[in-house]
């Protein structure tokens, strides 16, 4: 670790954040609740438990966004993919990168100088072993600590003032890369606890979810998304899947033999947090391998919603969404919570959650119950619905077509037309939901894919995938690969769609300003009325698959995003996979021998398919990290 200090201390001068000083560990959950309500501050990932990213700022208005300004940048020194945001605490912007995962914290009364940074020695074998680029989705705060989620595994606290180490754990069982096993989401801080995921699921990595006490990082309880009930934290007789109990060893009896142990599940999303029913919320991810045919049954728990007790970890309810994935519909996006929404007449507090499989479901968040499941990209042919009859024997599962049955059409055997792609109709690239309009404003992908399936064998920390992957756009599309849309997630239903020309990959923003904001991953920052009017563009200097925040200082209100092209839709540029040589290489250490084809294919299908879908987004950005903060004129 190397650490540099150009001030012994910071000023804190907002009043929650000096009394976060003051604040032991058991109040961290107050404080931060506090810091997160106070719109001048942008003090978790997602803005709030709720995951709303919502801002009741409204000095930037829909009549006034168009006089935007940039306002100062700062530069991170990295390359590659640049996901999540900065946090804003009072006068100090914490930024942090990709791999090697610097953290900055930057002084607001001071034209950003740089008070700290922390940067991480890492083993360098570890960038082999991250799936989809070398991302990293942010920082968390909490008791006066700054939390990070290394590439390796590690979670570190860094003294906020100083950027001192105060704790440092293991999260995953080797930092070295030699499980495959890595660091990608960003930490919550719930209560007196940091909640932490894992990714490797490529690999075989039996994914958990992880609660580390705040005060010393000791750990408080795991639980994993496949296995024995004592290991998935699963109660058989109270833990329910709508509605029922689930029985006994329900996390290990849908799998063949002790394939549960390489099950994948893997945890690299966004939590959410219910104070009132004390509930953690997070979707855990692909079944390892990709092909079907190796692992039948349900293979419970991918692909499932969770709801676990913040303090236990045990789980309430459980939610497959995918059972027997056969695309790679990770199931890790955000959940975002919403209380009182109107459902048929009725008051329910809710959880809408946007899956990469192209459903949107919108859940009671106390018991699971399935209240809406709608595909929110009209392109969406891999299954009919979802069966909303609580009598049937199908309720809650997907109906399968069989045409894009992975599984059904066999190994070796190239499905074509499946729609959406492997990287779903939205990936972890969080939507918002606006109280005011009562409407959620998701980034999608419109993208498609053919799919095929092959045999493989499992090695620790060697790729565990088993299936070659080409995307395109979805058809009658004219060539766009993405939608910006306004979801109404009590009728399941579009409200309105914005193409794009490429997967918008950015965290959306909505403010009280009546501007809801996005980026695009050509580097575009986009504003839109709530009609989904465009009101203002400015060209950052590479590609956005950050996430747009907003905060206060002085009195005035800014717009913060990282842009730096990368992540998966954007591997292609950031990995170098667009030459034929990197491509047949990556192809040699995922494909166990198998020939990739010719040169075209090989290019094509790198990068789990998303060089060639993405190939022409080289001809309008390149790479670098870059944080640009906007702002009214003067």
């Amino acid at each position: 670790m190397r650490l540099t200090k150009t001030s012994a201390c910071l000023s804190l001068t907002a009043a929650g954040f000096l009394a976060a000083a003051l604040a032991s560990t058991a109040l961290a959950n107050d404080e931060l609740t506090a810091l997160a309500a106070d719109s001048k501050n942008w003090a978790m990932p997602t803005g709030d438990y709720a995951n709303h990213r919502y801002s009741k700022l409204n000095q930037i208005t829909k009549d006034n966004v168009k006089d935007l300004q940039v306002k100062w940048t700062f530069s991170t020194g990295v390359l590659r993919g640049h996901e999540g945001g900065p946090l804003v605490i009072g006068d100090v912007m914490y930024v942090h990168t990709p791999f090697p995962n610097i953290v900055y914290a930057l002084d607001l009364k001071n034209d950003g100088k740089i008070l700290w940074k922390y940067e991480p020695r890492q083993d360098p074998n570890v960038i082999g072993i991250m799936c989809c680029d070398t991302v990293n989705r942010g920082v968390a705060y909490g008791d006066g600590k700054i939390i990070l989620n290394q590439a390796d595994t590690t979670v570190v606290a860094l003294d906020a003032k100083t950027g001192e180490v105060v704790w440092s754990v293991k999260n995953g069982d080797e930092i070295d890369g030699s499980k495959g096993e890595s660091g990608t989401a960003a930490p919550m801080v719930v209560k007196d606890k940091v909640i932490i995921g894992v990714s490797g699921a490529e690999f075989g990595v039996r994914g958990w979810t992880a609660a580390y006490n705040l005060k010393d990082g000791s750990l408080a309880w795991k639980a994993y998304s496949m296995g024995p009930d004592s290991e998935t934290l699963i109660d058989p007789e109270k833990t329910t899947h709508l509605g029922k109990p689930v029985g006994p060893d329900s996390g290990t009896n849908t799998w063949e033999g002790e394939q549960w142990k390489t099950g994948g599940g893997t945890t690299w999303g966004w939590f959410a947090y219910d104070p009132k029913s004390n509930l953690v919320f997070y979707g855990t991810g692909n079944p390892s391998t990709w092909n079907p045919v190796q692992r039948p049954g349900d293979n419970r728990w991918s692909m499932t919603l969770m709801a676990r007790d913040a303090d236990t970890g045990v789980a309430k309810w459980l939610y497959q969404m995918t059972p027997h994935d056969e695309w790679d519909y990770d199931g890790v996006n955000e959940n975002i919570l919403v209380d009182a929404m109107e459902i048929n007449g009725q008051p329910r507090d809710v959880l809408v959650h946007f899956d990469r499989n192209g459903f949107a479901y919108t859940l009671d968040r106390n018991t699971g119950e399935l209240l809406v499941a709608k595909k929110y990209d009209p392109k969406v042919n891999w299954a009919t619905e979802v069966v909303m009859d609580p009598n049937s024997d199908q309720y809650g599962r997907p109906q399968v077509v069989a045409q894009y049955s992975t599984d059904q059409n066999g190994e070796d055997t190239n499905t074509t037309g499946v729609c959406p792609a492997a990287l779903g109709t939205k990936d972890q690239q969080p939507a918002s939901y606006s109280p005011k309009t009562g409407l959620f404003y998701v980034p999608t992908n419109h993208v498609c894919m053919d799919y095929e399936p092959y045999r493989v064998s499992y090695t620790a920390g060697q790729p565990y995938v088993g299936a070659t992957v080409s995307m395109y756009p979805a058809p009658d599309s004219h060539g766009g690969m993405g939608n910006f849309i306004a979801w109404d997630a009590a009728k399941g239903e579009i409200v309105w769609s914005k193409p794009e020309q490429f997967s918008v990959w950015s965290g959306a923003l909505a403010t009280d300003g009546d501007v809801v904001f996005y980026g695009t991953l050509e580097g575009y920052i986009k504003a839109v009325d709530l009609d989904g009017n465009e009101l203002y563009k400015f060209k950052t200097p590479s590609g956005i698959i950050g996430n747009i925040n907003t905060y206060e200082h002085e009195g005035k209100q800014y717009i913060a995003v990282l842009s730096g092209v990368g992540g998966w839709a954007g591997i292609g540029l950031a990995g170098g996979l667009l030459s034929p040589e990197n491509a047949a290489a990556w192809h040699g250490a995922v494909g166990q021998g198998r020939d990739a084809g010719e040169e075209a294919q090989v290019v094509g299908t790198a990068g789990l398919g998303a060089v060639g879908g993405y190939a022409a987004l080289a001809d309008y950005t390149t790479l670098g990290g870059q944080l640009t903060v906007f702002g009214l004129p003067d």
